[in-house]
C-alpha cells in the first residue's frame, strides 16, 4: 500500500485520515500513480487532439430489441408482446411506446435495429472493446476503447483522467466491468470514483506542501516492494510525479462527480432512477450517472462508462421493460438535451447497447431468454448523420434481413467520432506485434 502522511482521526467510514491515500483504494489501475504513464502517452502523440467525448451505456443482461426499438407489429402473440411502437418525429421512424421522449428527440438520434456478431455470453467486453476476453488472452486481452483512448490520445487536462467507469458493482461481476485496459496493462485501466476511494481523494487535514513534499513522497514510495517495478507501475514516476499528483490537488474530478455542484433543475431533469426494481445481480437504474458523465465530459474526460439497469428478463419481461425504460427515457433525453444546450452534441457521442437481443418467442414467465442472433444499439451527437433507423429483422425479429451492423463497425464509429483512424491506428503487443483496434470500418451511413 501507499500511504500519504496526515493526522489520525477517524472518518465515519473507519480509515484513518493517515490511509487516507492507498493506491488499491483509489481504483485507478492496480495502484500507484499510474496517471504518469498516461502523462507519457499524451507527451508521446504530441500536439494534443480537440477534446471528442464518448458515454458508453451498458444495458447488462441483453434489452429485448423488439420491445425497444423495432416494435413487431405483425407477429403472433406470442412473439409480438404487449408494446405498441409510437410515432417519432421523423417522419416513417417508429419506436417502442415506453420512449415517448426520445421519440420526440428522434430527429438528433440513430437506432441501429440489426447490430449482429455478438455470443450468447454474458460479457460487457462485447460492448466496451467489440473483442471477447478470450481474444489475446496469453497477452493479457484486448484494450477497451477507454483504454486505448488514454493510450493513444492521454488526458486532456492532467487533472483529470482520460477514462473513467461509473459503472456500480454488481454480484454478476461482468455487468460492472467499465472495459479492461488488456495487454496494455494496469496504467491505462479506467479510473473507478466509487466506495472509499471517493473518500479516500480528499486531503482532509493535509497540507498541499506536505503533500508535494518530494522527499517525503519518495520515501513512501520506498515502502513498498521493488519488485512491482518490474511491472512498470512506476515506471517514469520521477518524470511525471508532480502531474500526477494534480488529480489529487485539483478539485476539476471531485467537483465533476458532486452533484450538488450542478443545478437543481437540471439534476431533476435527469431524475434518479429509484425505486431501483429487478435489480437482483444487476446494476441499479442510476439515472444520475448519466448527469456524472456529461459533467466528467466537461471537465475534460475523454470516455465514460457506465451499467445502467439489469435487462436480463428470463420472466417479467414487459414489467421490466416498462420500468428501466421509462426511466432510461427520461435520463437519456434529459441527456441529449444537456449535451445539445450546452453546445457538446456535436462533440460527444452517446451509445446505449446490450451483450445481446432476446428471443423472438415469449416464454412461460412472460420473459424472453437469450438471443445472440441480433440486437440493437441506439446511438446519438459526435456529429454523425442523425435521424436514421439503421437495419431491420424478418416479420419475427430472429435475424437481420436489411443492413447487417456488425457490433465492431459500431466501435470503429466510436473511434472515428473520438478522431481515431481505425483504418491505420495500431498499438504495440507486449510482443512488440502492432494490434489494430477492430477488424471493421465505421459504419458508412453515420459518418
Amino acid at each position: 500500500m501507499l500511504h500519504f502522511f496526515g493526522g489520525s482521526d477517524r472518518l465515519c467510514n473507519g480509515l484513518t485520515r493517515r490511509s487516507f491515500l492507498s493506491a488499491g483504494s483509489l481504483c485507478f489501475g492496480m495502484g500507484g500513480f499510474t496517471l504518469a504513464d498516461l502523462l507519457r502517452a499524451e507527451d508521446a502523440t504530441g500536439k494534443r487532439n480537440s477534446h471528442k467525448g464518448l458515454i458508453n451505456i451498458f444495458l447488462g443482461g441483453g434489452p429485448p430489441h423488439q420491445d425497444m426499438w423495432e416494435i413487431k407489429t405483425e407477429a403472433p402473440s406470442e412473439i409480438r408482446g404487449e408494446f405498441s411502437p409510437i410515432a417519432t418525429n421523423v417522419p416513417g421512424i417508429q419506436i417502442g411506446e415506453v420512449f415517448p421522449q426520445l421519440a420526440q428527440r428522434m430527429d438528433k438520434s440513430v437506432v441501429i435495429r440489426s447490430v449482429v456478431g455478438c455470443k450468447d455470453r454474458h460479457e460487457s467486453s462485447q460492448c466496451m472493446s467489440g473483442w471477447f476476453p478470450d481474444d489475446l488472452k496469453a497477452l493479457g486481452g484486448r484494450p477497451s476503447i477507454g483504454s486505448a483512448v488514454s493510450k493513444l490520445q492521454g488526458t486532456v487536462d492532467p487533472a483529470v483522467p482520460a477514462f473513467v467507469g461509473l459503472a456500480s458493482k454488481t454480484q454478476h461481476v461482468p455487468w460492472s466491468n467499465s472495459g479492461e485496459a488488456g495487454f496494455l496493462g494496469a496504467a491505462f485501466s479506467a479510473f473507478k470514483p466509487d466506495g472509499p476511494g471517493m473518500d479516500n481523494m480528499k486531503l482532509h487535514s493535509i497540507s498541499l506542501d506536505r503533500l508535494k513534499d518530494r522527499r517525503r513522497l519518495l520515501t513512501s514510495l520506498d515502502t513498498m516492494r521493488r519488485d512491482i517495478d518490474t511491472t512498470g507501475m512506476m515506471s517514469g514516476m520521477d518524470a511525471f510525479e508532480q502531474r500526477a499528483l494534480d488529480v489529487l490537488t485539483s478539485s476539476k474530478l471531485l467537483d465533476a462527480l458532486d452533484l450538488s455542484k450542478e443545478d437543481p433543475k437540471v439534476v431533476e431533469r435527469y431524475g434518479d432512477g429509484k425505486p431501483y426494481k429487478y435489480q437482483y445481480d444487476g446494476a441499479p437504474t442510476c439515472n444520475d450517472h448519466l448527469l456524472i458523465a456529461r459533467r466528467l465530459i466537461e471537465a475534460g474526460v475523454r470516455v465514460v462508462s457506465l451499467s445502467y439497469g439489469r435487462w436480463d428478463s428470463h420472466g417479467q419481461n414487459f414489467d421490466l421493460v416498462r420500468d428501466h425504460g421509462t426511466k432510461l427515457d427520461q435520463c437519456l433525453s434529459a441527456l441529449l438535451d444537456d449535451l445539445h444546450e450546452r453546445g457538446m452534441l456535436n462533440d460527444v457521442t452517446v451509445i446505449v447497447w446490450g451483450e445481446f437481443g432476446r428471443t423472438p418467442k415469449i416464454n412461460n414467465n412472460a420473459g424472453r431468454d437469450h438471443w445472440a442472433q441480433v440486437s440493437s444499439a441506439w446511438m446519438a451527437g459526435g456529429g454523425m448523420r442523425v435521424g436514421q433507423a439503421i437495419g431491420a429483422t424478418n416479420r419475427l425479429g430472429e435475424y437481420a434481413t436489411e443492413r447487417p451492423v456488425h457490433m465492431q463497425e459500431i466501435i470503429a464509429t466510436l473511434y472515428h467520432n473520438l478522431g481515431i483512424n481505425v483504418a491505420s491506428t495500431t498499438i504495440t503487443d507486449p510482443t512488440g506485434r502492432p494490434q489494430f483496434l477492430v477488424d471493421q470500418e465505421p459504419i458508412k451511413e453515420l459518418i
